[in-house]
């Protein structure tokens, strides 16, 4: 049994489905915090470094989490932003494969990826190219020119997953360096990052383990290349000795060297309480309670409501922990149904998304969001001019 509703502080009379996005608030997350801000900040003030074990939320917080995606203990820190672990990620790789000019990913990809390797691109000015094919071509489209490959391994948009150990095995005959992007799996789909045997592996903890607005994203790098790759961000607390002071910087051994910036304490305080609310989840058990939940919404949709468009993959084995239907109106229809209680959110051009989290969802909760879908799309509630103007965040 996965669900767990009881710990989470859900609002009543609402019906998540938008935890692919932003999970909602652990009850230990929020205790924790209080807990933290009172008695560590401000009775420990700046002892709270050594005496609360802050500068060792990093690690210790990205061993807890490594345990949903099948990495080895010393494998995974936290910190910074997703963002920041992509680029660090692909710079990594690109130095392992120095006679290679291309980075292969998907149009399906996460905007930000792309934008993080056009940076990187521009400022390394070494002719790198980056290539995109269709997410049906990426197999095909792996050669042996590619220095590196970077997919996220469930699409933002329709929630199509990647076979991820064929790819990385591909990647691997090609001579290329593989990165995932865990954003969309972690928490919601079973990951092996130690039997995938990809290089580098990245993702966000604000999704599917309810980390909180702005949680510290991670980074994976495998154990045998920890000691070796190179960090172009080379930060202070990436340092082998920080609290020495030293002008020029020395790699800490391990995994530490992928460490940046500070840690954001009070969220990393809110993760690793978040990530109580997993002790004894088998995933296996989560993906199959998540699997009959969207098999069970698209068939209560696709009876009651012909008008929307199913977007995602049919078969459950090639998507992820979301349900995507394709309305020409979706952004007006969502915020129509968000105003009756069901929450999902809407991606550009036409997209209306639905998580699925067995955690804190059931059956029960399935049913009625698809009677309030049917009311929305039946009496065209999306006409409503209050529907029609977007907001800075959709």
């Amino acid at each position: 049994m996965v669900l767990r509703k009881e710990l989470f502080d859900l609002p009543t009379g609402v019906i998540y489905l938008d935890g692919n996005s932003l999970g909602p608030l652990p009850r230990a997350a929020q205790a924790r915090v209080a807990q933290m801000m009172q008695d560590e900040w401000g009775q420990m003030l700046i002892r709270g470094w050594n005496a609360a074990g802050w500068m060792d939320q990093p690690g210790r917080v990205g061993d807890t989490g490594g345990r949903l995606i099948g990495a080895p203990a010393g494998t995974v820190v936290m910190g910074d932003t997703l963002s920041v672990k992509v680029y660090q990620a692909v710079a990594a790789a690109l130095n392992m494969v120095p006679e290679r000019r291309v980075i292969l990913s998907d149009t399906g990809n996460f905007p930000t990826d792309l934008y993080m390797v056009q940076g990187l691109i521009e400022a390394l000015d070494r002719g790198y190219e980056l290539r995109l094919v269709a997410p049906e071509a990426v197999a095909e489209a792996i050669t042996d020119d590619v220095a590196v490959v970077l997919l996220t391994q469930v699409d933002y948009r329709t929630g199509r997953m990647h076979d991820m150990e064929a790819l990385t095995a591909q990647a691997h005959a090609a001579g290329a360096v593989m990165v995932w992007d865990l954003a969309h799996s972690a928490g919601a789909v079973p990951v092996e990052l130690a039997t995938c045997g990809c290089a580098f592996a990245v993702g966000c903890t604000y999704k599917y383990l309810n980390g909180g607005p702005g949680a510290p994203a991670f980074i994976y790098v495998r154990a045998d290349l920890a000691n070796a790759v190179e960090p172009v961000l080379a930060g202070w607390l990436g340092h082998d000795a920080p609290f020495d002071f030293d002008l020029d910087y020395r790699p800490a051994a391990g995994i530490g060297r992928m460490r940046v910036g500070t840690p954001p304490v009070i969220q990393m305080a809110a993760l690793e309480a978040a990530l109580e609310v997993w002790e004894g989840v088998d995933m296996a058990a989560l993906r199959a309670a998540s699997v009959a939940l969207q098999e069970l919404f698209i068939a209560e949709v696709e009876a009651r409501v012909p008008a929307l468009t199913l977007a995602s993959p049919r078969a459950a084995a090639q998507r992820g922990s979301q349900v995507s239907f394709a309305f020409e109106d979706g952004y007006a229809a969502m915020q129509a149904l968000i105003a009756r209680g069901v929450i999902g959110d809407f991606r550009s051009p036409d997209i209306m998304r639905f998580g699925f989290t067995p955690l804190y969802l059931d059956e029960d909760d399935v049913r009625a969001a698809v009677d309030h879908i049917e009311a929305v799309m039946q009496d065209r509630l999306w006409d409503d001019p209050v529907y029609q103007t977007r907001a800075g965040v959709t």
